[in-house]
């Protein structure tokens, strides 16, 4: 984990390391005050030598002085490298997570990888800066100090020996009681996320259902068992200042009954008692900071884990040694395709599926919810790899191709459409940044966007709003299907993207296709007969396998299933606007 997040201090080494050593510069000029200080009081102020003081007053001010500008420069440069540290975990975790497969993201939760970007990345954040600070002053005036004392008197100094260990053990026991708390914190931050997350993405469908109380108990009782955890945590924590307060008090009741004894019997001089009791504040505050710093680095090393496993998690997606760069044609082949999501998974998602489409062909998909019609799409863009089998594109195995390539050449239109904020020629440019004005214009009218985009006030230059929330659910879809013409694809996939636009439009886009893009295979997932039914053929998925394949006429033959969704959507005008059918 250390050597994972340190590679990240890269860009910012030279402001890591001058803040120590502006450190170890206030270090060194607040241990040597005290020593002035009791020249001060034994040479000076006991013998009345009113120049000794003058210059021992002004060593000291240059010493103070010295410590305020190490001690500043060390706050400027340990605020740089501790922020420049953030900042490169964030964009090496997002960069990473943009080269996840989708059974890496389904392995962290949306609102878990935000976790991890953001309060984690602080809590490091935070935790490097007293690295640099902090865990320099501390130990060092610690042992500038002890060693100081141990100089003065040995026997004197027993005291504070006896003090650090006391407090060593206490620090070493509350470690370890709150690292567990603070792990388990962290995850119930992801269920606070996830909350937030789900409800602010749905609050049309919340507010539609009169749901805000249920929303508002779930939040609740997410942010009660994280209020819970860091109790406990904090608890331990507290503990550490009484305990403190008792050791500094008790260590000055000892070194003054001792000191003083010893004063009297002229073993100590009244300036080293008062240098002693100095460094006895020192040591114990460098203590303090100490406890401060256990507790930091126990949120740390928590947060340090996950953003790690983040950052070391490796794609299940890679490209070959020698990858193909060249797609021949949108020809696919399933050879006997066995496919789950998961490898500890019973029964597969996709059971040996044998499946041959010529390049350019229209291919309906139709079948029950749960059939696995996504799934099976999903693995022409190697989107996940297949268990058993093949599939094929171009006549080569889609895991031959270089993964940018293929997925360039397969373009789709997922169930849930998503535009981003900015213009909808910004949008559309996304399946070809370089795409002309024209070319944009002519990929909508195939997807029969361009009528209404010329009637909003500022026609391709209209604003979306963010998750396309000023446009609707049809209108959404028609951007996305042009969108992915813009790529040129050899394969164009729908799913179920046309199901928010009549049945009449429907039909327009299916016409266009077939006139504009015969060379382009065709697959359309659908829950409506009308959208299949003109393809070349149509595959019934049931329950992961394929039922049938053929047309309509001989689905209608051969294919119950077919048949029964036939006629549960055309008898009594269960399609009610097929009639607009071209």
């Amino acid at each position: 984990m250390i050597k994972t997040l340190a590679v990240h201090i890269k860009g910012y080494t030279k402001e890591s390391v001058i803040t120590p050593l502006f450190m170890i510069l206030e270090s060194v000029m607040e241990t040597i005050i005290p020593l002035l200080m009791a020249t001060m009081i034994d040479d000076g102020i006991n013998k009345g030598d009113m120049g000794h003081i003058a210059i021992m007053g002004g060593l000291m001010l240059l010493c103070a002085l010295l410590a305020l500008l190490g001690g500043g420069m060390a706050g400027v440069f340990g605020a740089k490298a501790s922020a420049g540290f953030a900042k490169n975990l964030r964009m090496a975790m997002f960069e990473n997570i943009q080269s996840f497969s989708f059974a890496n993201i389904d392995k962290y939760s949306t609102a878990g990888l935000v976790t991890r970007m953001t309060t984690d990345v602080t809590n490091l954040q935070n935790a490097y800066q007293m690295l640099l600070r902090i865990c320099f002053r501390a130990p060092l005036n610690l042992i500038f100090a002890t060693t100081m004392t141990l100089i003065i008197n040995a026997k004197l100094a027993c005291v504070y020996l006896v003090a650090i260990i006391f407090l060593g053990l206490v620090l070493t026991f509350i470690t370890k009681k709150t690292y567990g708390y603070f792990s388990k914190v962290f995850e119930k931050y992801d269920a606070l996320n996830a909350s937030v997350q789900e409800n602010v993405s749905s609050i049309r469908v919340v507010k539609a259902f009169v749901r805000e109380d249920h929303e508002v108990g779930k939040f609740n009782k997410a942010a009660f068992n994280l209020y819970k955890l860091f109790v406990k945590a904090e608890n331990m924590i507290v503990s550490v200042s009484p305990l403190m307060t008792l050791t500094i008090y008790g260590s000055m009741i000892a070194i003054s009954w001792f000191g003083a004894n010893m004063i009297v019997g002229g073993e100590l001089t009244t300036g080293e008692l008062t240098t002693m009791l100095t460094y006895c504040m020192q040591i114990l505050m460098s203590l303090m900071m100490v406890a401060l710093i256990f507790v930091m680095l126990t949120m740390s090393l928590a947060s340090g884990k996950r953003v790690a496993g983040v950052l070391n998690e490796q794609s299940t997606l890679t490209n070959p040694e020698n990858p193909e760069y060249n797609v021949k044609d949108g020809s696919i082949d399933f050879d006997d395709v066995v496919f789950s999501y998961s490898q500890k998974s019973d029964l597969p998602v996709l059971n040996h599926i044998d499946l041959h489409i010529r390049s350019g062909e229209t291919i309906g998909i139709i079948g029950g919810t749960g059939s696995s019609k996504t799934s099976l799409v999903n693995l022409i863009g190697r989107l996940y790899d297949v268990n058993e089998g093949s599939v094929k594109v171009g006549g080569k195995d889609v895991r031959a191709y270089d993964l940018e390539v293929l997925r360039d050449k397969v373009s789709v239109v997922l169930q849930k459409n998503v535009l981003f904020s900015g213009t909808i020629l910004d949008n559309l440019r996304w399946g070809n940044e370089n795409a002309t004005e024209e070319e944009c214009i002519a990929a909508c009218k195939t997807a029969c966007a361009d009528e209404f985009i010329r009637n909003f006030p500022d026609g391709y230059n209209t604003k979306i709003e963010q998750g396309g929330s000023n446009v609707s659910g049809g209108q959404k879809q028609r951007i996305c299907i042009a969108r992915a013409l813009l790529k040129k694809p050899k394969i164009l996939i729908l799913d179920d993207s046309t199901s928010a636009v009549d049945t009449a439009t429907d039909a327009k886009i299916r016409k266009a296709f077939a006139e504009q893009i015969p060379d382009t295979t065709k697959l359309i997932i659908s829950q409506r007969v009308s959208s299949v039914e003109k393809a070349d053929r149509i595959v019934v998925m049931n329950n992961g396998a394929i039922e049938s394949v053929g047309t309509h006429d001989e689905l209608m033959k051969n294919s119950p299933i077919y048949k029964e969704i036939y006629f549960a959507q055309t008898v009594g005008n269960g399609d009610f606007d097929k009639k607009g059918e071209m």
